[in-house]
């Protein structure tokens, strides 16, 4: 395959010149001009199929998320907070393949595993603690002849540039709706005195 030089201040280091890295290239000049559309938006659907199994569907992809049986799922497909580390671990392999790119720094393999810690009474609600993780840990193995100098600049690179690290890091709003039979409803607008009695 080609290959190109790229100049990083004094350094010239080689990259492999592919698909990807002309792609990185024109999508970062379109985002330079003055008139370009900065923001993208993403989105899912998903329905409750039965038990604790739901359908989700992005795009054209489709999966099943579920619980384990050990929590009365039947565990066709991962769990909603797995896919969250699944989402934080491919994230990071994506943004390590871009600025690998943008750097000229060349990648060999990356390989992240996230974990995250959390307390099951908050979700059964057997004890007033956070609901959600309580950590979250990842790691990431990196096979490069790259020198250890210019890894640890693609790491702090990756880092700042991440999506979803940032999305579990910072706090961001969040906005729900909700309807009943199709007609809009607020959360917790029913009034407990006026509900009949048994």
């Amino acid at each position: 395959m080609a290959r190109r030089e790229r100049n990083e201040g004094a350094m010239t280091i080689p990259t492999l010149a592919d698909h990807l890295t002309a792609t990185i290239d024109a999508v970062r000049a379109n985002l330079a001009l003055p008139d370009a559309t900065h923001v993208a938006t993403f989105a899912a659907d998903t329905a409750l199929l039965d038990g604790y199994a739901t359908a989700v569907s992005v795009r054209q992809f489709s999966l099943t998320a579920d619980e384990p049986t050990s929590i009365g799922g039947t565990d066709r497909g991962p769990t909603p907070v797995e896919l969250v580390l699944a989402g934080l671990g491919t994230c990071q392999e994506i943004v390590y393949a871009t600025y690998a790119r943008i750097l000229g720094i060349s990648l060999d393999a990356v390989t992240v595993r996230a974990e995250g810690r959390l307390d099951l009474r908050g979700f059964y609600g057997v004890a007033d603690v956070p609901v959600g993780f309580q950590d979250v840990s990842y790691s990431v193995d990196i096979t490069s002849p790259a020198s250890a100098e210019d890894i640890s600049r693609l790491i702090a690179t990756v880092d700042a540039h991440c999506p979803v690290l940032e999305i579990l890091q910072k706090p961001i709003p969040v906005s729900g709706e909700y309807r009943l039979n199709g007609n809009s409803l607020v959360a917790g607008s029913i009034d407990e005195t006026s509900r009949p009695t048994s």
